[in-house]
């Protein structure tokens, strides 16, 4: 019998590749850190992988599967990193990205004060070809194939690789489609392609069109990516399961997911509010909200019940996107962002990023912008060095960096610092209440779990700002994503519109549909290398007020659909309306029910680590360290290394309480406790 079994959980981040193994043999995890590597991710994952078997003393044959999130499509997005892209739709609605949605984003009050920011592709890359099919799949005039070869002749003589393709109403019928795919790979054979009809097969054209896009966007860099790791894991290990983490709360093998790359543009957050809601659960609190600090951005979700939100209306930077994801919301405020002063004169801070390379002034890498992680090191917030030792900051670089952007805003240096720390948190905070406030939630009634490398720093800011009564700190923060890798299954999401007034809805066609998307379902989770015993599915549907833009959607029972179970599915959209808006029509018969898409998700399981409480210390906790740490003044601080500490201590502000890849500053008046399974409660 084997005496180690390991899984491996990687997430590869802006500044630092984070490592969780888990041995499925003895229950034993262990997390470390590797810097990132962005001139090639490929090195700091296959660096991250040695070093976590080397702590396990583990040899690589013994890996049975390696779960990787990533944030190399995020990131893209975020910087708005976007190659040249082209876009072909339908004869008469090239315009449909300039048109877009008519709504203005909140915070600029009215129109008069917003500017469209410009299209993912510039109006002069858009062709059209003839064609058209009507709304239930049905061919008008028949699909113009001289003008498809004008369109992707045009692609290919411009050098232009990556193209969208979305025909009206291709959700219906993929055909016309399907036949613009096979010209554009025989007319251009080094075309990137992603069709509407494989991304999204769901109406609506603008977000069909945008998801497409982003989908043909980030193909070929997650493509590389992918296949480099691939590669170089097969090498070192002679073949393992390698799976990536997608949006929407599962995983897929790597050589499925470099077909369906928008599935993973927000992998790695992801990963976070799973292990986040996992550790949260462990920890008696059922109502959280995560926020997850990496050195590009800052990703916070709501977790209800132990089950992080699910969204179809998410975003990423300036990106609409239609696909499941788990609901987070992303702002570029991490640990490397960069402070800068606008025309105007006022300090800011971020969205752009220092990265791993060259990073923020203190890595002494030859960075020349100040960072969040600079005033961090200056204030005395966090030690002069990282992951324990292995990374020494040069403090005096960056206090250099903060002395002259202090000098240009006429503010000491401590002030500068501080200033960007309180623009960061408000970031951070704005974050929260979009999730919250703005969903008729109010944030007081949660628990905030902080995580990541810099998630933390900012913890009890936050806790003012936003009035949170409770922050909760799992242990190895900085790793809590990866962690969340070893905790997910793979997960297969289909959808399909098919509108029909629910008095109207004919239920065996709807089951029908629903059989095609199980179908699609069982047949990935085959090619994933599941017993059919194994499968699980999740049906659920998208229904509406007749007449209203928006759906909810509610889940479906198992079983053969019949008008019983279609009208328990209609009674379950009525509550859940009127949880989500305040009010229902249920019994107005004036007011009818509108089903829009059936979804089907299939789901291979696999088995989690499970969290184990400690044991408890006699006595009180080693005497701590001190230094002199800058909150509104210095003050003389004790230093706290987490690995001493144990369940039942308890700290109070001010205090630092450092470990390997995370430190959390403890402001004063506030007051830290470790509970039962290693968790640092922190409350006023």
């Amino acid at each position: 019998m084997a005496t180690q079994r390991i899984r491996i959980g990687i997430d590869t981040g802006g500044t630092f590749t984070d490592v969780v193994a888990f041995d499925e043999v003895s229950g034993q995890i262990v997390a470390t850190k590797t810097p990132s590597t962005p001139g090639d991710p490929s090195d700091g994952f296959m660096a991250g992988v040695a070093k976590v078997l080397a702590l396990l003393d583990a040899a690589a044959d013994t890996v049975s599967a390696i779960s990787h999130g990533t944030t190399v499509a995020t990131n893209q997005l975020l910087e708005g990193k976007i190659d040249r892209l082209g876009f072909i739709t339908t004869e008469g609605y090239e315009f449909v990205l300039e048109i877009a949605r008519q709504s203005v984003p909140d915070g600029y009050g009215n129109s008069y004060f917003w500017v469209k920011p410009d299209r993912i592709v510039p109006a002069d890359l858009v062709r059209t070809v003839g064609g058209r099919l009507d709304h239930t799949g049905a061919q008008i005039r028949p699909f113009d194939e001289s003008s498809a070869v004008a369109a992707a002749r045009f692609f290919r003589e411009r050098g232009i690789v990556a193209i969208g393709v979305c025909l009206l109403h291709s959700y219906a019928d993929p055909a016309h489609e399907l036949r613009m795919r096979e010209i554009l790979h025989r007319e251009h054979p080094e075309a990137i392609v992603s069709i509407s009809s494989d991304v999204l097969r769901e109406y609506r054209e603008y977000e069909r069109s945008m998801t497409t896009l982003v989908d043909a966007a980030v193909k070929p860099r997650i493509s590389r990516y992918i296949a480099s790791i691939s590669e170089r894991l097969d090498e070192y290990t002679g073949g393992v399961p390698f799976y990536v983490m997608k949006s929407n709360g599962g995983v897929l093998s790597a050589s499925e997911v470099v077909h369906q790359p928008i599935t993973t543009v927000l992998s790695g957050p992801a990963a976070g509010a799973l292990g986040a809601a996992l550790v949260a659960q462990h920890a008696g609190f059922d109502k959280v909200l995560t926020c997850d600090g990496g050195g590009t951005s800052t990703d916070v979700s709501v977790v209800l019940g132990g089950e992080p939100t699910l969204t179809t209306e998410g975003s990423v930077g300036a990106y609409p996107s239609k696909i499941p994801m788990i609901d987070v919301a992303t702002v570029g405020a991490g640990g490397g962002s960069i402070a800068w002063i606008s025309p105007e004169g006022a300090l800011k801070v971020g969205p752009r990023s220092a990265g791993a390379d060259p990073g923020p002034l203190c890595y002494g890498a030859g960075g020349t912008d100040v960072t969040v992680t600079d005033a961090h090191v200056v204030l005395g917030r966090i030690p002069p060095h990282l992951l324990g030792g292995e990374i020494a900051l040069d403090v005096e670089a960056a206090r250099n960096g903060l002395h002259s952007l202090a000098q240009r805003l006429g503010l000491s240096l401590e002030a500068c610092a501080t200033g960007i720390l309180e623009i960061s948190a408000w970031n951070q905070a704005n974050a929260l209440r979009r999730i919250t406030v703005k969903r008729g939630l109010d944030v007081r009634d949660f628990t905030l779990v902080t995580f990541g490398g810099s998630g933390s720093l900012l913890a009890c800011r936050l806790m003012d700002v936003l009035g949170l009564p409770t922050v909760l700190v799992p242990p190895n923060p900085g790793n809590v994503s990866a962690f969340g890798l070893l905790t997910v299954d793979v997960k297969n999401d289909y959808v399909r519109t098919a509108v029909a007034k629910h008095t109207e809805l004919d239920v065996e066609q709807t089951e029908a549909i629903f059989a095609d998307l199980h179908a699609l379902a069982a047949a990935a989770l085959d090619r994933e290398g599941f017993a059919r015993a194994e499968h699980r599915y999740a049906r659920s549907a998208d229904l509406r007020y007749f007449g209203q833009a928006f759906e909810v959607r509610v889940p479906v029972p198992a079983g053969p659909l019949d008008k019983a179970t279609a009208d328990d599915v209609a009674a379950a959209f009525h509550d859940a309306h009127r949880a989500l808006y305040g009010y229902d029509f249920a019994g107005n018969a004036d007011q009818q029910v509108e089903w829009v898409n059936l979804r089907v998700s299939g789901i291979g399981p696999i088995s989690r680590p499970e969290l184990r409480e400690l044991p408890r210390r006699d006595g009180p906790p080693p005497y701590p360290g001190v230094r002199q740490v800058c909150f509104d003044d210095y003050v003389e601080t004790a230093i706290y290394q987490r690995g001493d500490l144990a369940p039942g201590d308890e700290i109070a502000g001010p205090a630092v309480i450092e470990e390997f890849g995370a430190t959390v500053p403890l402001h004063p008046g506030f007051r830290a406790c470790v509970d039962a399974f290693g968790n640092l409660v922190v409350t006023k």
